[in-house]
C-alpha cells in the first residue's frame, strides 16, 4: 500500500480464472485451425506466453496438439509450476525425450514461436521429435493476446491509475536542480515499487532491455537510441545505453521527457509526459506539443471496430503539412513509421498503428498512441496515453493527453 501521499490502490482480482485460462488456450487451437491445415502441434517457449496459457513463469514449454490436448511442462521450477499453475495437466522436464513420452511420437509439423527460439533449441526438439516441417504461431498468439478480457482490463485500468497518479502526483516533486538522469531514474523507481508497480517493463522485441523507459532532460532526449521509439536517450555508458546519464544534470529551463511503461500483475500501461523545469515553455513548444495532443486525440477518436489500423495511420499522417512532418516521430533520419502499437503483458504488442497491419480492430484491444517530436535546442514533446478499443472509440486509461507540466 502506498499511503504516503493519498493514493489508495484498487482491490483486484490477482490472476485470471480457470475457465478464463481455458478459453484462452481454446481460442488460440480455434486460432490455428483456422490458418493452418496441416500441423500436428504449437511449441511454445516464450515465457510471457506460457504464462498467459498456464498462469505460471517458468523453464518450460507448453504444447498444443492438433486433437485439442495440450500439457505444459516444467523444468525449473516443476515445483513453483504445481503451485502457480491454472491448469491442471503439468510435467516435470529433465530433457524433451520428457515431452515425448506425454505427448507422443506424431508430431511432425509444429509451429513455434520464430522470433524467438533459437537453432540449438529446435536441434534439441528435433533430437527427439521426427520434424518435417516448421512454421510460425507468433502471429497468431498475439492476435489472441491482443484482446483482452474483464479481467485484464480491470488489472490495466489499475496499472491506468497508478501510472497517472506517478506522473502528476510525484515525479513532478522528485525533480531538484542538479540531479542528474541517472539519479532520478533511481528515484522514480523506488517510489513506483511502493506505489504498487510489478518491477519490471517487458518488451516482445528481441534483446529489448529496459528498467524503467526512456528518460532525457533536454536535447538528451534527441540522442540516437537503439529503441524502437520516437524518442531518444544517452544512457549510463556504451555497454548500458539505458537508465539514464550520470554527466547530464538538470537545470533551470530545460525540458524533462520521460517515457515510462507500468504494470500491475503482469499487464502494463504506456504513457508519457514532458516538464518544464524551474521556466515557462517557448511558445514553439507550447504550440507543437499542442499539436501533437491534437493528433493523439484524433487518431484516439478512430480506435473502433473495424476500423483498419494502416488506414488510421495513413489517415492521420496525410493530414499532416510537410513542415510539421520534419522531426516528426523522431528526430532527423531517426524517425518510427507508427504513431501507436498494443499494450499488455508486454509493452509493444500487435496491433499497432502503422502501415501492413491491415486486420480491423477489435474491441477491448489495448494500444498506447505516441505522437512525439524532436525540437532542435529543446528535446522531445508530444503525449502517449494508453486506450481501450471501444464502440465509441479509444477509452483513456492512463489520464489522456496533458500539456507540457511546469515544475
Amino acid at each position: 500500500m502506498y499511503d504516503k501521499i493519498g493514493y489508495k490502490p484498487m482491490q483486484i482480482q490477482a490472476v485470471p480464472s480457470k475457465q478464463e485460462v481455458e478459453g484462452r488456450i481454446k481460442k488460440l487451437f480455434e486460432t490455428v485451425n483456422a490458418q493452418n491445415s496441416d500441423w500436428d502441434a504449437v511449441f511454445l517457449v516464450d515465457k510471457i506466453n506460457q504464462y498467459y496459457l498456464t498462469g505460471t513463469m517458468q523453464d518450460g514449454l507448453f504444447v498444443l496438439k492438433k486433437d485439442g490436448s495440450y500439457a505444459y511442462f516444467a523444468r525449473r521450477s516443476f515445483e513453483r509450476a504445481k503451485e502457480e499453475a491454472i491448469i491442471d495437466n503439468i510435467y516435470p522436464m529433465g530433457s524433451y525425450r520428457d515431452v515425448l513420452s506425454v505427448v507422443g511420437g506424431d508430431i511432425h509439423n509444429i509451429l513455434i514461436e520464430t522470433e524467438i527460439v533459437t537453432h540449438g533449441m529446435l536441434a534439441r526438439l528435433k533430437k527427439h521429435f521426427d520434424i518435417h516441417n516448421i512454421g510460425s504461431v507468433d502471429r497468431m498468439i498475439a492476435k489472441v493476446r491482443s484482446v483482452k478480457s474483464e479481467f485484464e482490463l480491470l488489472t490495466m485500468e489499475e496499472s491506468g491509475r497508478q501510472h497517472k497518479y506517478l506522473f502528476e502526483s510525484i515525479i513532478p516533486h522528485l525533480l531538484k536542480e542538479g540531479m542528474n538522469e541517472a539519479e532520478l531514474s533511481g528515484l522514480i523507481y523506488a517510489e513506483m515499487v511502493k506505489l504498487g508497480y510489478h518491477g519490471v517493463s517487458r518488451f516482445a522485441m528481441f534483446q529489448t532491455e529496459m528498467i524503467l523507459g526512456q528518460m532525457g532532460f533536454g536535447t538528451n532526449s534527441l540522442c540516437a537510441s537503439n529503441f524502437d521509439g520516437p524518442g531518444g536517450m544517452k544512457g549510463m555508458h556504451p555497454a548500458v545505453p539505458i537508465i539514464g546519464d550520470r554527466n547530464r544534470t538538470l537545470k533551470k529551463g530545460d525540458l524533462v521527457f520521460i517515457d515510462i511503461g507500468y504494470g500491475v500483475n503482469g499487464y502494463h500501461t504506456d504513457r508519457t509526459q514532458i516538464y518544464m523545469f524551474g521556466a515557462n515553455p517557448a511558445d514553439e513548444l507550447v504550440h507543437i506539443h499542442k499539436q501533437c495532443m491534437d493528433i493523439q486525440k484524433k487518431t484516439a477518436a478512430l480506435l473502433k471496430p473495424g476500423n483498419i489500423p494502416s488506414e488510421i495511420y495513413n489517415e492521420v499522417m496525410g493530414e499532416l503539412s510537410p513542415e510539421f512532418l520534419q522531426n516528426f516521430m523522431g528526430f532527423g533520419d531517426r524517425k518510427v513509421k507508427f504513431l501507436g502499437h498494443g499494450v499488455g503483458l508486454q509493452i509493444d504488442e500487435s496491433p499497432v498503428i502503422a502501415n501492413g497491419f491491415n486486420e480491423p480492430l477489435v474491441e477491448n484491444i489495448a494500444i498506447a498512441i505516441e505522437p512525439k517530436k524532436g525540437v532542435p535546442n529543446y528535446g522531445i514533446v508530444g503525449v502517449e496515453d494508453t486506450y481501450i478499443v471501444t464502440k465509441d472509440g479509444g477509452k483513456c486509461i492512463t489520464g489522456g493527453e496533458k500539456e507540457i507540466m511546469v515544475v
